[in-house]
């Protein structure tokens, strides 16, 4: 009897297992995909998971409701199988409250992040069937890269400014330019944060308050390098203030880490609408609005510099202490105040390359000026340092080289070569492009 007993169990069970499978949320799938939120959360410790269902329209679908911050929201979870399936850990669809459906390359890329497989037999999608090979493909690649090319010959040419201005002025270099670059981009992060709370991230108006908010901390920044460590040094021509820029490089560093962490701020993209510039073959070359608004951006920056320098008081003055500092001084040009302004103006471009890379890359930390910083002067020395338009011009064909070089050859080699082209514009062409011979300072 207990045997039958037994049997009459098992076999009740057997028949009740499809049934209850097809019932419930899925453990397994449920917290598969609570895997995905910190994907779309920041502060992934702060979750916290209200509930968890099936769409009865849906059986192989999970949503799950959590509480991140002060809001609500959800995600939805779509698997290709349940049950017993062989696929029901593969996720073919996902969807949030903020994001809507996810794009086929929004979920591959998710995928990747979540270490997720992909299902076994998912249909392959349009840009992945083969399509009619087309002569014009390589010259559309290289089209492509001097598109992405644009964007970081804009940042390393505003930052540049900064480089060479100063040097223009004073013949020296102020290492510490980089981190006012740092600054600018960790300020933009945390109100572009501030922004999204508001719902305001995306609005014109708001970004440009934060552009001026952020280069009016820089240029205060950089006055007070001026008129608190470099002036002290001016009369010297020895290293001493490359030096202090170098030690002014670790304070901004190091300050930031301790007040803010070491932690990454990714501010959600503004004005990422891609569109279609021109396709054959099977490749489309494609730009971002945002891409056409740092080029914008960049272009008006160095309208109002060129304003500045040729018509104005100040840049009568900054073109007189270039020339020779002592000859102003006799000539009753103010040389400190001359100075001091030329820093704040340098400081407030380093801040607005700060703000392109935080909007438009993400993934600022306290370090994220130092080989900016770098490169950007390797930029004003290419273009000729001292010269405005050398440095966009450096900016420009340093922004070239990497991204090029970064399409067609090893991606690890990049840096290398930039520093390598720099190495030998100081070998053969000293003064760059566009400079001239320099006979004081370091």
């Amino acid at each position: 009897m207990p045997v039958l007993s037994s049997l009459r169990i098992l076999v009740l069970l057997a028949l009740a297992l499809p049934g209850l499978s097809a019932c419930g949320v899925d453990a397994e799938q449920a917290a598969l995909c609570r895997k995905l939120i910190p994907a779309f959360e920041p502060h992934a410790e702060r979750v916290r998971v209200l509930a968890e269902a099936t769409d009865p329209q849906e059986p192989r679908a999970v949503t799950i409701r959590y509480h991140a911050g002060e809001a609500e929201h959800w995600i939805r979870c779509r698997f290709a199988g349940r049950g017993f399936d062989a696929d029901r850990h593969a996720v073919e669809e996902v969807a949030t409250d903020t994001m809507g459906a996810l794009t086929p390359m929004q979920l591959t890329m998710l995928r990747v992040w979540a270490g997720l497989p992909p299902p076994r037999d998912a249909a392959p999608s349009p840009s992945s069937r083969p399509v009619e090979p087309s002569p014009w493909t390589p010259l559309l690649f290289a089209l492509q890269q001097a598109v992405n090319a644009i964007t970081v010959g804009c940042v390393y040419g505003l930052l540049a400014i900064g480089y060479t201005l100063v040097y223009g002025i004073l013949g020296q270099i102020n290492l510490a330019m980089g981190e006012l670059t740092m600054l600018g981009a960790m300020m933009t992060a945390m109100a572009s944060a501030g922004l999204a709370m508001g719902g305001m991230q995306g609005t014109a108006p708001a970004l440009l308050a934060v552009l001026a908010t952020v280069m009016l901390f820089t240029a205060v920044q950089g006055w007070a390098m001026d008129r608190l460590v470099f002036r002290r040094f001016r009369a010297l021509r020895t290293h001493t203030p490359l030096i202090a820029a170098v030690g002014l490089t670790v304070l901004y560093q190091e300050g930031t880490r301790l007040l803010h962490g070491a932690r990454d701020w990714w501010p959600a993209p503004v004005f990422s609408t891609r569109h279609e510039l021109v396709s054959a073959g099977g490749f489309t070359v494609t730009a971002l609005t945002s891409q056409a608004l740092i080029v914008g951006l960049t272009g008006a920056l160095y309208a109002l510099l060129w304003w500045i320098m040729h018509r104005t008081a100040l840049g009568r003055a900054h073109r007189a202490c270039a020339d020779d500092v002592g000859a102003a001084a006799l000539l009753g040009v103010d040389v400190n105040r001359t100075v001091a302004l030329t820093f704040a103006i340098g400081g407030a471009y380093a801040a607005a390359a700060g703000y392109v890379i935080a909007l438009y890359y993400g993934g600022v930390n306290f370090f994220t000026g130092y080989l900016v910083g770098f490169k950007a002067l390797a930029a004003a020395v290419v273009g000729g340092i001292g010269s405005v338009p050398g440095a966009m011009l450096g900016g420009a064909l340093l922004g070239l080289f990497e991204t090029f070089w970064s399409g067609y050859f090893a991606i690890a080699y990049k840096d290398v070569v930039a520093f390598g082209l720099l190495a030998a514009f100081l070998i053969f062409r000293p003064n760059g492009l566009m400079g001239r011979e320099r006979s004081r300072g370091d």
